[in-house]
């Protein structure tokens, strides 16, 4: 086979940059280890930024999302009994949009199949080869078939357990990395949101957070330890400890039901650099990774993409290989933003195991900070619905 830009990765980015690929006239071939039925079905991240929004919108695949979607101008905090709204649109023109990343997977691979795209979905075996000359392949086997994928470049949006990666000689990357000693046990719950934004809230029991993902549909968040295994939690457990940290605030009480789903998610934060190696771009959480605290992920992913399809745009119009050599540093920028973001908040929300009085005082001044300077609001506000440049 031959195509122009081999993407290893259905996920949110290179499902994502394939479709950038085809706007601009450029032939790639998706290849991914999952089903299309489990991509497609996987539960994952559910706020989008205004940037990422207007990606979606501005290529064509926003319909269901301007639909479906559910738009928010602010965020409410919890503490101490006591409950703020932070005024997000107010302070920066901009919201956030909460539409359930797997939505966004089902009409990437709409458009993708209807463009008559090529998804290859369940390969095996993937091998990417020569990616320091000018035809790097990927070699795979699919449907019982050994496969090798010729092209001009390799996109690995393959995640943080994707292969991609591995194919870069030692010594090239730098990693940096941080775990939290505390995990997110997440459940989706067949309930009507009580609630029309988010909120975040700080207890002296951990953190928690109330999110939504439908008119029916609910999903809610508890600080859990690290190694919690998920068998000690029992619908009952989950709901009385859900009240317990969320029922801090008169005249509110939670909205319950049947536990469709849950599941632990470790907490850690993680970037590789550089994002580039010869003919190989990475993207997504193939290099960076963020606690799910300040709702990162999905959005760093689109614009990794939006970035790497305008650099290879750039170099099939003319040769121009300007964007392909700073595509690392520029995206980067952004990462770390978002890092010290996603820190600053899972910081501020949470308890740590071994959090002393003195702590739990620092936390309870940045959040009374937070709520009462529209200095620092703004701060807040324009990080969560995201930064048009960095």
């Amino acid at each position: 086979m031959r195509t122009q830009v081999g993407i290893v990765g259905a996920g949110p980015a290179g499902l994502m940059l394939s479709h950038l690929l085809h706007l601009a006239g450029i032939d790639s071939v998706v290849i991914e280890r999952r089903s299309r039925e489990y991509v497609q079905k996987r539960v994952r991240a559910g706020v989008l930024e205004q940037g990422s929004v207007d990606l979606l919108v501005g290529s064509g695949v926003g319909e269901r999302l301007l639909r479906e979607g559910a738009r928010h101008e602010g965020i409410e905090l919890r503490f101490d009994g006591e409950s703020h709204r932070v005024p997000m649109t107010e302070l920066t023109g901009r919201a956030i949009t909460v539409y359930g990343q797997q939505e966004v997977i089902k009409d990437l691979i709409a458009a993708r199949l209807a463009a008559g795209g090529q998804l290859l979905f369940e390969v095996d075996d993937v091998v990417l080869r020569d990616l320091d000359s000018e035809e790097p392949s990927i070699r795979f086997r699919h449907e019982g078939r050994d496969v090798e994928l010729h092209c001009d470049f390799v996109a690995g949006c393959d995640g943080s357990h994707g292969v991609s990666r591995g194919f870069v000689p030692d010594g090239v990357f730098t990693t940096y990395e941080r775990e939290y000693p505390f995990a997110w046990l997440g459940i989706l719950a067949a309930a009507p949101p009580a609630v029309h934004e988010l909120i975040y809230a700080n207890h002296e029991r951990g953190f928690a957070l109330y999110s939504l993902r439908s008119p029916e549909i609910s999903r809610l968040y508890l600080q859990v330890a690290a190694d919690t295994d998920i068998a000690e939690w029992p619908d009952d457990r989950i709901w009385s400890e859900l009240r317990t940290r969320l029922e801090t605030v008169p005249d509110w009480t939670l909205n319950e039901g049947p536990i469709l789903e849950k599941g632990v998610t470790p907490m850690r934060s993680f970037v590789v650099e550089p994002m580039q190696w010869k003919r190989l771009f990475l993207a997504g959480d193939a290099v960076h990774i963020v606690p799910p605290t300040g709702a990162k992920g999905m959005n760093l992913a689109l614009a990794d993409v939006a970035l790497l399809a305008k650099a290879f745009g750039a170099w099939y119009d003319g040769g121009q290989d300007e964007l392909l050599a700073t595509y690392s540093r520029d995206a980067l920028r952004r990462v770390w933003r978002a890092q010290h973001f996603s820190w600053w908040m899972t910081s501020m929300l949470h308890r740590l195991p071994d959090q002393d009085p003195y702590e739990r005082q620092l936390q309870r001044s940045a959040l009374r900070y937070v709520t009462s300077s529209k200095a620092y609001a703004t701060s807040l506000a324009e990080n969560y619905v995201g930064l048009p440049e960095v």
